[in-house]
């Protein structure tokens, strides 16, 4: 089984090409035949009078342009017959090529069609298929090729945005990372900051990847945008819990972004703002066997901030790079290579004083094999290099080495086996500053805290997706992790379980439990940084959730869901405040449970009207040293509501409101706060904003555009109050150029 995209499963219909393996034995050696590419898929949408699950088979005839020249119904019942012989009709293609010439071909395709569910991801701009070996000489072969996309379903209480649906979210900037603010369940420490609380637990204990790879961090300083290019994340999904058992070795939450699909077709995409350009273009070569992606944005935010505030820098800058190469018909190659640096210093007499600098790598490498249309392996390994210097304290570095290996098969047409296995090591090491004493109090701690060392992790881990009949979907899993620190061994074993219960064709029922466990960590994540307390022990967590997923009249779907989390040994600086630095430093550890309501509706903001509305009710205490106590990021209600809307002649207009109830207040002791003393405290005022977006597009050709942005964040200019102290206002605005081909 090979798996290139996810199916679309939301008020519309999935698409699978379908083609017999047996024709990779059977095809002469002379002539290399390449079946038709998609490359535009248009919404084929769910029929007004349809019910239920429906699947369409056609037979499309593709000529050398890349139309679709003829269609054949071969099976399906109506309305998805009709609906899905005039919806393929606009889909493009790559034509079929022999030995690189375009030719004519018949192929058969598959539609899915879905009743719309909340957590999909939006529909692919570009859907790959594998190549085949080489293969008959002749325009439309007599037997149709049978290649079978497929895809995993999306899992209980994640929720997903896309990238195309970010782009219309006032106060995202375009990038998908920027959603989860606006997530049920999400609890900012502040205003426009990239940190989150998730359903109680601290942003140090909330795991970041991209593809499957580990990150330090997803936004670049001083409120700049994500360290990824927008334009090769595909979709974010946030897992505030319960999450599938390939992600581990975090007691928090998962967001996970999912990159591109390589597209052989050129294309690319770019944007100039006040503060920072980007730039990104993809390309096919090789006669379609391989791609190659290039993508890059740098921020003069230091020139203008001369201007503006004599003496303070600002400078941030990311890139991405990926190539893939399919080796046969059933191996792939891929190289995917991506970092950020980031730099807050100010000038004083010709000398740079850095504050805060880091810079993250990564290099990616993978064999993806293809055993049958069934089963199917990844191998990858991973380098990457994390640095931060603080201030003239510290110049911390991390060099990882990691590997994982995952294994997809379809045991049957009822239960589908996930399993892996992933090594990652970390050396740390540090600079020592050259104009400060080594054997001075502060230089003796920082060696006793974080000294030179390697750590290891290795993990194993399988779940298998049941599903009986079409009203059950239950995915037992289990991920066992060992951590060795210097001396220091502990090992793990994390249980989880997720269940969707189709109750009718508008309702459905979703649980999902596990227990998570993590090493000590930061309040925070800080790259080439990591606490060296493993001997006090995992921090542990045991989350869980139960709701009911809704479909709701005029293409709007919704969740309700209520959790429950609960944490042992944590090492959150904020929300259990020991009051101490040194405490803090030294592995101070609580306990701490969260409560709470969530509730998300939403109607694709791609839509001529879109929007949503995400709201938390939670209540979230720590206990240390035998006492009860409010955690002090704890916010009672938080609220997010968006809508976006087409004017007309191509402009548009998104607004977003979002509000939250004040934290606890608590008195500052050595520049942190102590722990409250009761679970009644006094609190800070709420605070809420309000982002806007306008957009005006121009349409150059079928893909070329160009588009004037405006955008705003915290357009009100509201200020916040934090510990009694207001802040603020913390705003950002955009006017911007943006154009794709």
């Amino acid at each position: 089984m090979l798996r290139l995209r996810p199916l679309l499963r939301v008020a519309a219909a999935s698409a699978v090409l379908l083609a017999p393996a047996a024709i990779f034995a059977q095809a002469p050696a002379k002539a290399v035949l390449v079946p038709p590419k998609l490359v535009s898929a248009p919404d084929v949408p769910y029929p007004e009078t349809g019910t239920g699950d429906a699947v369409v088979v056609l037979e499309l005839l593709i000529d050398e342009q890349g139309g679709v020249a003829d269609v054949k119904v071969e099976e399906g019942d109506e309305p998805f017959a009709s609906r899905a012989r005039e919806g393929v009709k606009s889909f493009r293609f790559e034509p079929a090529t022999r030995d690189g010439a375009p030719i004519r071909a018949r192929i058969r395709y598959k539609l899915s069609f879905t009743p719309p569910v909340v957590l999909a991801p939006e529909p692919p701009a570009a859907v790959e298929t594998p190549k085949l070996a080489p293969g008959p000489a002749k325009p439309a072969p007599a037997k149709p090729t049978e290649i079978e996309v497929l895809g995993d379903k999306p899992a209980p209480s994640m929720v997903s945005f896309s990238r195309a649906e970010v782009r219309e979210l006032p106060g995202a900037f375009g990038d998908p990372f920027r959603a989860i603010e606006s997530m049920p369940g999400v609890t900012p420490i502040v205003s426009g900051l990239p940190f989150f609380y998730v359903r109680g637990a601290p942003p140090g204990n909330v795991g970041y990847f991209l593809d499957g790879v580990r990150v330090p961090y997803l936004y670049h300083v001083g409120l700049g945008p994500s360290v990824i290019h927008p334009g090769m994340v595909d979709r974010v999904d946030l897992y505030p819990g319960g999450y599938p058992a390939r992600f581990g070795r975090f007691a928090g939450g998962i967001v996970s972004g999912e990159a591109t699909a390589p597209r052989t077709v050129t294309h690319g995409e770019g944007n100039l703002r006040l503060f920072d350009a980007g730039a990104l273009v993809e390309t096919g070569f090789a006669k379609g066997r391989g791609t190659v992606l290039l993508g890059a944005r740098y921020s003069y935010t230091a020139a203008i901030l001369s201007w503006i505030a004599k003496g303070t820098v600002l400078d941030y800058r990311d890139y991405q790079a990926r190539v893939t190469y399919d080796v046969g018909p059933r191996d792939r190659l891929t190289a995917f290579a991506f970092g950020a640096y980031d730099l807050l210093a100010r000038e004083q007499l010709g000398k740079l004083d850095v504050l805060f600098g880091s810079e993250f790598y990564r290099l990616d490498l993978r064999w993806d094999h293809t055993f049958s249309k069934t089963s199917s392996l990844r191998y990858a390994v991973t380098l990457g290099y994390d640095q931060t210097k603080l201030g003239e304290q510290r110049n911390a570095r991390d060099a990882i080495v990691g590997t994982r290996l995952e294994l997809r098969h379809q045991l049957s047409s009822h239960a589908l086996l996930r399993s892996g296995l992933d090594v990652m090591t970390d050396r740390y090491t540090a600079s020592r500053p050259r104009f400060i004493d080594p054997e001075s109090p502060d230089m003796l701690l920082a060696e006793r805290l974080f000294p030179a060392r390697l750590d290891l992790m290795t993990g194993v881990w399988t779940d298998v997706v049941l599903t009986p009949d079409k009203l059950v979907e239950i995915t037992p899993g289990v991920r066992v992790d060992v951590y060795r620190q210097a001396s220091e061994t502990r090992a793990a074993v994390d249980p989880r379980i997720s269940a969707r219960f189709k109750v009718s064709e508008r309702v459905k029922l979703i649980h999902a439990y596990g227990i998570a466990h993590q090493a000590p960590s930061f309040i925070v994540p800080v790259p080439g940084l990591s606490p060296a307390n493993l001997k006090n022990g995992l921090q542990s967590a045991w989350q869980a959730s139960a709701g009911v997923e809704l479909t709701l009249p005029e293409e709007i779907t919704g969740t309700v869901s209520v959790f429950h989390n609960a944490f042992w040994d944590m090492t959150d600086g904020i929300g259990a405040s020991p009051g101490s630095v040194d405490q803090v430093a030294a592995d101070n550890r609580s306990r701490g449970r969260a409560i709470g309501l969530e509730v998300f509706l939403r109607r694709r903001l791609t839509k001529r009207l879109g929007g949503f509305l995400s709201y938390t009710l939670s209540r979230s205490t720590r206990e240390v040293n035998g006492r009860t106590f409010m955690a002090t990021f704890d916010r009672t209600h938080v609220g997010s509501a968006a809508v976006a809307y087409d004017l007309g002649r191509k402009w548009r207009f998104g607004a977003r409101f979002m509000f939250y109830t004040g934290a606890p207040r608590v008195l500052s002791s050595r520049g942190l706060n102590p722990a409250p003393p009761t679970l009644s405290p006094d609190r800070d005022p709420g605070f809420y904003r309000v982002d806007v977006r306008l957009e005006k597009r121009w349409e150059l050709g079928q893909t070329t555009w160009l588009a004037v942005v405006a955008e705003m964040l915290n357009a009100t200019l509201h200020k916040e109050t934090i510990s009694g102290t207001e802040i603020g206002p913390v705003s950002i605005p955009s006017l911007g150029l943006e154009g794709a081909f």
